[in-house]
């Protein structure tokens, strides 16, 4: 049996895990290092720090703007679709019977 591909879905939650994961190992090392008091550790701490917030802003920034993007690709295309069907109610009445049709037969088969 062939292996099946992940789907984006799957792949964009395992991106988040592995980025959270990133984050609160690094956060940990913060918090870790916190004592030390040498010049040198308070330097590295701080820019992993702001980095973090960086970083954390920045791909809160993308993921709107994705939800975004994505919300508005299909609210048009559902515009489209509706207004094709109004346009076109015997088309779309043709269309949906031939669908049915078909799928009806694949069903019937087993």
């Amino acid at each position: 049996m062939a292996k099946r591909q992940p789907t984006y879905s799957t792949q964009a939650d395992q991106l988040k895990d592995d980025l959270r994961h990133l984050s609160e190992t690094v956060e940990e090392l913060v918090n870790a290092t916190a004592k030390d008091a040498s010049g040198e550790m308070n330097d590295l701490r701080s820019r992993a720090e702001r980095r973090l917030k960086d970083t954390r802003a920045r791909l809160e920034a993308r993921g709107e703007r994705i939800y975004d993007e994505t919300r508005d690709s299909l609210t048009h295309q559902a515009d489209a679709c509706d207004r094709y069907v109004h346009e076109n109610p015997w088309t779309s009445i043709g269309i949906g019977a031939a669908a049915g049709m078909v799928i009806g037969m694949l069903l019937g088969r087993r």
